[in-house]
């Protein structure tokens, strides 16, 4: 019930063998389709019953993905499987794809969400309940419950961490809105190994002005282990939580700006709370411990993300999620005060697989504004694990 990508190359004949099966096989599927438009319009048909998830899963899935989930061989499916047809038994695959993902293709076809046409739509052949049902049975081919669910996977803040174990790649920029000049990228690389954890590496390449003289470089590079500790997901609620921690290692130049001198260890905790209606919160808090404190200062900070999951296309489309952010950070010094900003966002999923997406805001001090300018923040999201870079459009 996934969509598919285009196959790779291959040589005239394999394409003309491809394309016939191809046809044959999608002409089946339409044809299939088409006989349970009666059933989906009248809900009466002595001979087909579609009242359960296996029932329609058997009436108009079976035949591509196979009785127990994993595809029906190439053989007897009548085409080659695309690169990412799905395993609907391997949970690495499916517990990261939402209800809705699914949904939207089963409804719209592959096309809908960057797929191959291989997959076709079911818009006029099953209701939006059939579709609800046959995607709760395959969720049961997934056997390890332990895997926490893609809707406890919000969007992402631009500064407060989630709890989610993510495979994707982000790229954040920050620009001091006014005052001393100054750039700042972060390339973060998460990716996710086994049920539960993830490891991080972030590469900062910072710019600073100094006395009218421009410095740039790499800053402290980052190397951190994330472990999901729970996971819970109801009807429209749930929740995740999960620890962190990290080696700063210090790989930039003090002098220039571009680093703190001193190797730091960093530990949070992050928890997530979906709420009825597609609203959300996050909370962060944590401490950063540099192995120096005539360097570099202990420091607490807390992080806060309240916001909202818009889609166009009656849910199923373009999602856009307004997010407001509560910062603070404070240093173990005589003295010190805590930071407190403001940063208002917008998150917007740019590709039809929403595995790109983009974000952006501007982080406002709210307290000892005396020296810190606003900043335009942005990042670039990659989720590698649903498709390349030039797949999904």
């Amino acid at each position: 019930m996934s969509g598919y990508p285009t196959s790779p190359d291959t040589s005239n004949s394999d394409v003309f063998q491809l394309s016939f099966r191809t046809t044959i096989s999608a002409a089946t599927v339409i044809i299939l389709a088409s006989s349970l438009v009666p059933v989906a319009e009248s809900g009466v048909n002595p001979g087909l019953r579609l009242d359960t998830g296996k029932q329609i899963y058997d009436a108009a899935c079976v035949a591509c993905h196979g009785s127990d989930g994993k595809g029906t061989p190439t053989t007897i499916a009548g085409f080659d499987r695309p690169r990412t047809f799905p395993d609907f038994t391997q949970c690495s695959q499916t517990t990261p794809e939402m209800n809705s993902d699914w949904k939207a293709i089963i409804r719209d076809g592959g096309p809908f969400r960057g797929f191959s046409q291989i997959m076709p739509s079911f818009r006029d052949a099953l209701t939006s309940e059939q579709m609800d049902k046959v995607i709760e049975y395959l969720r049961h081919f997934c056997t390890e419950p332990a895997w926490p669910r893609a809707e406890l996977n919000l969007p992402r803040a631009l500064v407060t961490e989630k709890g989610y174990p993510e495979n994707e790649t982000v790229i954040t920029t920050t620009v001091n809105a006014h005052g001393s000049p100054g750039v700042t990228n972060e390339i973060v690389h998460e990716q996710r190994f086994g049920v539960k954890n993830e490891i991080e590496i972030l590469v900062p390449v910072d710019f600073e002005n100094q006395n009218h003289v421009w410095y740039g470089g790499f800053g402290d590079t980052a190397l951190g282990l994330k472990r999901e500790i729970f996971s819970k997901l109801n009807a429209s609620s749930g929740s995740i939580f999960s620890v962190q921690g990290e080696a700063i290692l210090p790989t930039g130049n003090k002098a220039h700006g571009l680093g703190s001198g001193v190797t730091e260890f960093e530990a949070f905790a992050a928890f997530d709370q979906l709420l009825p209606s597609r609203f959300f919160f996050q909370l962060q808090a944590g401490t950063d411990l540099p192995v120096d404190t005539s360097i570099a200062p202990r420091s607490l900070f807390g992080r806060a993300a309240v916001g909202k999951m818009f889609n166009q296309g009656h849910g199923l489309g373009r999602m856009w999620s307004p997010m407001l952010e509560f910062l603070a950070d404070r240093d173990f010094q005589p003295g010190a005060t805590t930071n407190w900003d403001l940063l208002p966002e917008m998150q917007v999923t740019i590709s039809k697989r929403q595995h790109i997406r983009a974000n952006a805001g501007i982080r406002i001090p709210a307290t000892n504004t005396t020296g810190r300018s606003a900043q335009i923040v942005v990042y670039l999201l990659w989720d590698w694990q649903d498709g390349r870079l030039n797949e999904g459009w």
